[in-house]
């Protein structure tokens, strides 16, 4: 909006962090979130609240105190079809008026408009997302870029140097595993 300081800022310490997926990011965002003196707490499928409460986080009592309970909630999960639309516009309209919702994983997690609709109506208070239902957004044409309560940039929260070398690496060990006849990442 060309503004130079047009908000204030918030500090993690002493709020409520949620991280929707206790994989490798989840992971890694509940101990940063914890550094910085934030409440962690963990939603996800059984078998990652149990690692989550191994690794000595609380888990949510249910989905309803998760999404109610949170001032931040950081989506990470993959998208596959039991993660499809998982967030409904019923768990957004539980978020505080303050609460911030973050969303780099994929789109399609959360139903369609449902995060639209819920930041017109202001639960959540804030978003920011860098994914998008329709990759690249071209010529500002979506409606979130619309909304003031919305941060959004482009999917480029993974583009950087050690990720590609990370990604890419695992990518040719799986080639070169392969065709030595080791089918240990096969997805059927």
């Amino acid at each position: 909006a060309g503004q130079w300081q047009g908000t204030v800022g918030r500090q993690l310490a002493g709020k409520t962090l949620g991280i929707y997926g206790y994989g490798r990011i989840g992971q890694q965002l509940c101990k940063i979130g914890q550094v910085f003196g934030a409440k962690i707490i963990v939603w996800g499928r059984d078998s990652s609240l149990e690692k989550a409460r191994v690794d000595g986080f609380a888990v949510a009592e249910s989905r309803e105190a998760f999404f109610s309970q949170c001032d931040i909630i950081n989506l990470q999960l993959r998208l596959n079809p039991q993660t499809l639309h998982i967030v409904s516009a019923q768990d957004l309209a539980l978020m505080k008026k303050d609460a911030l919702l973050i969303n780099a994983s994929r789109a399609e997690l959360i139903e369609p408009n449902a995060l639209v609709n819920a930041l017109k109506v202001g639960r959540p208070g804030f978003a920011a997302v860098d994914v998008y239902e329709n990759e690249p957004v071209f010529n500002a044409e979506h409606p979130l870029l619309d909304l003031p309560n919305c941060l959004c940039s482009p999917h480029l929260g993974f583009v950087e140097q050690d990720n590609y070398e990370t990604y890419y690496g695992i990518a040719f060990d799986n080639i070169n595993a392969y065709v030595k006849g080791d089918f240990k990442n096969r997805v059927e």
